[in-house]
């Protein structure tokens, strides 16, 4: 396929929280379409560097640029180097999160704001730094969501209300940056298999177990199940789909 004939041929992206697990994957098939990608990383550089080579090494473009998206001035530095870096800005993909899970006592006012800071204030900064640098053909925006939004299990009080803040967030932007052809999405995965969920210690549990046991499709998910969709929000296949929230789950909800 010819650079022209790929659907994001041009464009530019920003994938926070890109250094593994699904975000790694979603730079990568941005990258394989076509998109210069910026692979923002907050402390494994070592991970971020592999994105890009294995990019670079499929014949794509890609830089590794460390930023905490709970900062602000952390967020405005990643964006001026993705501009020096590429010269403009066409998507931004809002992955970087992190889970705890915890029961209502062990819930503590650090955990609550170390979760809503960087789930919730996060991507609503880095949204709006995203909104200064897209040009007046508008942008596509991919919040990275969860099925924890709505299925809400036990012990994750916190972390299931940041994705429901999240999918709101969504709705809310979508229809307030619409007219500016800005379109905001969000992606909500199901349990997928990462090096977090592996260092969790969740990969081989009974949480894992009950998990694909209540999944239609009856396993639990892969990066590569999540980055296709990335790749169709990011792209004119989804011009006329704003404020949706898509859950990619095997079927559990």
């Amino acid at each position: 396929m010819s650079a022209t004939g790929k659907k994001l041929a041009g464009k530019v992206a920003i994938v926070t929280g890109a250094s593994k697990g699904i975000g790694a994957a979603i730079a990568k098939h941005l990258a394989d379409e076509g998109a210069a990608v910026v692979v923002n990383y907050s402390t494994s550089k070592e991970g971020a560097d592999r994105v890009v080579s294995e990019i670079a090494g499929n014949g794509g473009k890609a830089v590794a640029v460390q930023a905490n998206v709970a900062k602000q001035a952390d967020i405005v530095r990643l964006f001026s180097e993705a501009k020096k870096a590429f010269g403009r800005l066409d998507i931004l993909v809002n992955n970087a999160g992190i889970y705890e899970f915890a029961p209502l006592e062990s819930v503590t006012r650090e955990s609550f704001y170390k979760l809503f800071d960087l789930n919730v204030l996060g991507l609503i900064l880095a949204t709006q730094e995203a909104v200064k640098h897209f040009d007046p053909a508008g942008g596509s925006i991919i919040n990275i969501s969860s099925v924890a939004a709505t299925l809400a299990p036990p012990t994750t009080s916190v972390y299931s209300a940041t994705k429901a803040a999240v999918d709101a967030v969504t709705r809310s932007l979508s229809k307030e940056l619409g007219p500016r052809k800005i379109r905001v999405n969000s992606i909500n995965p199901g349990m997928v298999e990462t090096e977090g969920v592996h260092s969790a210690g969740i990969a081989d549990s009974d949480f894992r177990r009950q998990t694909e046991a209540a999944t239609p499709l009856g396993r639990i998910g892969q990066p590569k199940d999540i980055a296709p969709a990335a790749v169709f929000l990011a792209s004119s296949d989804s011009g006329w789909m704003t404020g949706e929230t898509l859950y990619i789950s095997g079927g559990m909800r």
